[in-house]
């Protein structure tokens, strides 16, 4: 029997087409709620939860990271799949570029970071961050991308910025100078509270835009709408012929 796959995504991923049979319910975890929808996906059960809430109504800084991803727990997934739109760092990414995580730098502050603070239930454990991202659902990832001619460039560095405002060039400097190619708002904690919980977690980074500082234009919603509009149907296919693999996981 495949195991159930949960899809975390934001900005520019507000329903998917392809999901059949789908319902959404709201979760209560003891970090808060979360709403998912659940459906059937190329006969994967499939558990769809997008970051910014209907709408588009939570910001990158108040989205109850602990409260996602403990709710996807709670229902059963086995592996999650993350989709971030992202700006490029590495001057070689374009609008509309995809790149597979393999890493992050965690820039931002105030964020509720882990399950394991102290509390009676979790108390504090020191989680192993040498592979946060899962090898097993990369490689179902690349190999449907490759099936269907699309790059997906492997080897990406997440910074993560506290948002909603735009980085600066100079902390695009400073993120670069540390190895980052793609720069994000919410790659961070999502990734770690997700090993935490030991739930296999992979990444597709959507790039928009290039960050701040590479090209002398400002960023443009405009065109960053443009790059999503281009580039969300080649990352839903890509999940679409990676699916039934990753429910193996």
């Amino acid at each position: 029997m495949a195991n159930k796959v949960a899809l975390i995504a934001g900005t520019g991923f507000y329903d998917l087409p392809a999901l059949r049979e789908s319902a959404a319910e709201v979760i209560s975890t003891r970090y808060g709620s979360a709403q998912i929808t659940r459906g059937n996906w190329n006969g994967v059960e499939l558990i769809f939860l997008t970051r910014h809430g209907t709408g588009h109504t939570i910001p990158p800084h108040k989205i109850n990271y602990r409260a996602n991803l403990q709710a996807l727990k709670d229902v059963g997934a086995a592996s999650i799949v993350a989709i971030n739109v992202v700006g490029g760092v590495d001057r070689a990414l374009q609008p509309g570029d995809l790149e597979l995580i393999n890493d992050f730098i965690d820039f931002t502050s105030g964020r509720t970071n882990t399950f394991f603070d102290g509390d009676d239930e979790n108390g504090v454990q020191h989680i192993d961050m040498t592979n946060v991202y899962d090898k097993q659902i990369q490689s179902a990832l690349l190999s449907s991308a490759q099936r269907l001619g699309i790059k997906l460039r492997n080897g990406g560095i997440y910074a993560g910025f506290d948002g909603p405002r735009f980085e600066t060039p100079a902390e695009i400097r400073f993120a670069a100078l540390a190895g980052a190619t793609v720069v994000g708002m919410t790659g961070c904690p999502e990734a770690a509270l997700a090993r935490e919980l030991g739930i296999p977690y992979a990444a597709i980074a959507l790039v928009v835009n290039p960050a701040a500082g590479l090209v002398d234009a400002e960023i443009s919603m405009a065109d960053i709408n443009a790059a999503l509009a281009a580039g969300k149907d080649r990352v839903l296919s890509i999940l679409d012929g990676a699916l039934v693999e990753i429910a193996k996981r």
